[in-house]
């Protein structure tokens, strides 16, 4: 008898993991397995090519970190011995513990906790959004990333719609602003070399030197933490210098009179002292930025990320009303184009949001161990690995290690918080699944079909999530619960993208894919106009927007760690398949003093915590900051913890968001 195999068959796909480009895919399948990822040409911004991280989805699919079945912890927490379960133990067990908590301490007492593990809009925010609504469990602040952009965005535009990232060859000067898009975006390298080629000019705001400043006409490198007083400097120098566009400023913005009195004290030479920017390269860029048109700024994340985050990043998004460079194809901004999508979130959930408790994604170790009431005893992990990825890092492996707390980890692979959970729950990948996802940075919708066979008993977000709901008696009828019903709700504002989708496989937001802002996108603002000092936001920030909080450094910790996005994972995805240890980067002028060659051993500590690591010393470095990318692993160091460890779970001013690069260390030999 012989077995006989399907033939391979070819789907399209989109990618809907947590980048801003939104990859459409061409996903090749031979008998139920995916073989080989491509890309297609159906959107316009990757335009037929992918990142290698998407490239080498087989073996994160079929290796052997997969999740192939529920499983129990048998042996101590943290040892990683489980006993594999049937779904309908797992489901009855999960759903008991929830029980049990909400019947014990109230539904505050479980915890779901989730990021952009899967940014596809059919497996967050929908069937697990419902279960904990009606649980009375709660609500999380999902702000490790983001969350002071989001707010200077919305404070002074209302998150409007930026500029299309095809439009970067119609610009004459682009700046990168605390972006790097070589490691996370790769779709827009091609569009910034293009834009080179027809005579545009580069700037690079960095602490690094990386690829893509050294093809700049101009790098500047500020400290880690003074991106502020930069802006600040660049925008006194428009207004000194009679640059600034004060009819625009009168017609579409408030608050331009009192950020110029803000701005006033940030002279050059000031700014100089604060950023380690010298004077002359300040004047340099504000000189350029204000004769240049088109002339585009592309705000990135990096620079949100430390206690003056949210004030940095408003005063950035302030230059183009400034410098009046709206209005023109290529002129204007980019930070995230989220906001260009009406989705009907409360209809996908259909139960609406509680007022239970709000919990700070960034302090949880603070949370698991310091017994608040009701004490958090159900942790429910999914789309996430909290510890790899939340600040203070020992203080979260604590937190995981009580004994009276019940984890749950829902996941792909064993992740580093999955081997910390008491219950484990394979889940499916997206292309294992029915997906919706839009691009955050490209103006894209698009719709996936499931091309694979799940690998072992993987389940999807939306089932278990629904499931769960069952077994606990939440669930109604009516209730949007399969991948098409909860399409249908989400898209129930706009008739049009619906349509679009069907017809096309991919749909713009009603901006359209290319929009002018201030010709085809405005401000979300309730006046339609820009707020350049919003009440709200000068209400929120500690001491007043744009003021510039002080270098936390010390004697005894003199080194800013910062920890970037690389091309080998997204966030902590794909960090199993990253075995090599991976290494402190250090400038030589700081590794002589200290005795470190590279391949050294060191250890990189402060009052947190210490790791350690081998060291290799990388020239591009700016003098006094050190380097551990985001997204390592356990296994990625020597110590077992990674630079998230040495992270403050102090909070930026707006938003409360992290403050990873305010992580001051010192270095030294092994």
């Amino acid at each position: 008898m012989t077995t006989s195999l399907r033939a391979p068959e070819v789907f399209a796909s989109a990618c809907p993991l947590d980048c801003p480009d939104a990859c459409s895919l061409e996903v090749r399948v031979e008998d139920g397995r995916v073989v080989k990822v491509d890309g297609t040409r159906l959107n316009p911004v990757t335009d037929g090519y992918i990142c290698s991280k998407v490239r080498h989805l087989p073996e994160h699919l079929y290796g052997p970190d997969r999740i192939l079945h529920p499983a129990r912890r048998v042996g101590p927490k943290g040892s990683g011995d489980f006993a594999v379960i049937s779904w309908d133990e797992a489901l009855d067990l999960a759903a008991a513990k929830m029980r049990e908590a909400r019947e014990r301490h109230g539904g505050e007492a479980i915890l779901p906790f989730y990021y952009g593990g899967s940014n596809g809009l059919l497996t967050q925010e929908t069937t697990d959004a419902r279960l904990f609504y009606r649980l009375g469990a709660s609500r999380l602040a999902r702000t490790v990333c983001a969350a002071a952009t989001g707010r200077a965005a919305t404070g002074l535009y209302g998150k409007m719609p930026g500029v299309a990232f095809t439009d970067f060859p119609h610009a004459r000067l682009i700046v990168l602003w605390g972006v790097n898009p070589s490691a996370s975006g790769i779709h827009q390298v091609s569009l910034l070399q293009e834009a080179q080629r027809q005579g545009a000019r580069l700037v690079v705001v960095d602490p690094r030197r990386t690829n893509l400043a050294k093809k700049a006409d101009l790098h500047l490198a500020p400290k880690p933490g003074t991106d502020l007083p930069l802006a600040l400097a660049v925008i006194r120098w428009l207004f000194a210098e009679g640059k600034a566009d004060l009819d625009f400023l009168a017609a579409h913005a408030t608050g331009g009179e009192e950020l110029r009195r803000r701005a006033e004290p940030w002279t050059p030479a000031r700014a100089a002292e604060a950023s380690g920017v010298p004077a002359v390269e300040i004047e340099r860029f504000a000189r350029l930025y204000a004769e240049s048109s088109p002339a585009l700024v592309r705000c990135g994340w990096g620079l949100e990320r430390n206690r003056n985050g949210g004030s940095a990043v408003a005063a950035v998004l302030a230059l183009p009303a400034v410098g009046g460079k709206f209005g023109v194809r290529g002129g204007g901004y980019v930070l995230s184009n989220s906001g260009a999508f009406a989705f009907d979130r409360a209809a996908a959930v259909g139960e609406p949001e509680p007022s239970t408790r709000v919990i700070n994604m960034n302090r949880l170790g603070e949370v698991l161990l310091e017994r608040q009431d009701p004490p958090v005893t159900v942790l429910f992990a999914y789309n996430c690995n909290p510890l790899a990825t939340m600040p203070n890092q020992e203080k979260v492996r604590r937190g995981l290690a009580r004994e009276d707390l019940f984890t749950i980890a829902f996941d792909q692979v064993w992740t580093d918080t999955a081997r910390w959970a008491d219950l484990v729950l394979p889940a499916t990948h997206f292309l294992e699944h029915e997906e919706m996802s839009r691009g955050y940075g490209a103006l894209v919708l698009q719709r996936s079909p499931a091309v694979a066979t799940p690998a072992g008993e993987a389940r999807s977000n939306v089932e278990v999530f629904a499931e769960i709901g069952r077994r606990l008696g939440l669930a109604r009828p009516g209730d949007p619960e399969t991948a098409d019903e909860l399409a249908t709700a989400l898209l129930r504002r706009s008739e049009r993208m619906r349509t679009e989708l069907e017809r096309e496989g991919i749909a713009s937001p009603d901006c359209g894919p290319s929009p002018i802002q201030f010709v085809d996108s405005f401000p979300l603002t309730p006046d339609r106009r820009v707020h350049l000092v919003p009440e709200a936001l000068d209400r929120e920030a500690p001491h007043g927007l744009y003021f510039f909080q002080e270098e936390p450094a010390s004697d005894r910790y003199p080194l800013a760690l910062i920890s970037p996005a690389t091309s080998r994972t997204i966030s902590s995805t794909f960090g199993q398949l990253v075995r090599r240890q991976t290494p402190l980067e250090i400038h030589p002028g700081d590794a002589a003093p200290r005795g470190i060659a590279s391949g050294d051993e060191v250890r990189v500590w402060n009052d947190l915590a210490e790791v350690r690591v081998k060291a290799r010393l990388n020239p591009d470095l700016k003098p006094g900051v050190v380097l551990l990318p985001k997204g390592m692993w356990s296994h990625n160091s020597l110590s077992g913890n990674t630079a998230n460890a040495l992270a403050p779970d102090t909070y930026t001013d707006l938003g409360e968001g992290a403050c990873f690069n305010d992580a001051r260390v010192e270095v030294t030999r092994a």
